[in-house]
C-alpha cells in the first residue's frame, strides 16, 4: 500500500511539472495534481514518530 501511495505521488507531481512546462496551462489539472501530491504526504508523514516524542512520555510522567 505504501509503495502504491509512493506510485500516485510521483505520478501527481509528473503531472504538475508536465502542466507547467506545456503551452496551454491548465491551472485546475495542476491544483488537483498538487492536492493529491500533498494528501499523500501527509498520509505517509502521519506514521512518522515525532523527535519529541520520548521527551514527551517523560514529562507525562
Amino acid at each position: 500500500m505504501k509503495t502504491f501511495k509512493i506510485l500516485i505521488m510521483i505520478l501527481a507531481i509528473s503531472i504538475a511539472l508536465y502542466e507547467q512546462v506545456s503551452e496551454n496551462k491548465n491551472i485546475y489539472i495542476t491544483v488537483i495534481a498538487i492536492s493529491v501530491f500533498m494528501f499523500g504526504m501527509m498520509r505517509l508523514s502521519a506514521k512518522t514518530p515525532s523527535k519529541n516524542q520520548e521527551k514527551e512520555e517523560e514529562d507525562a510522567d
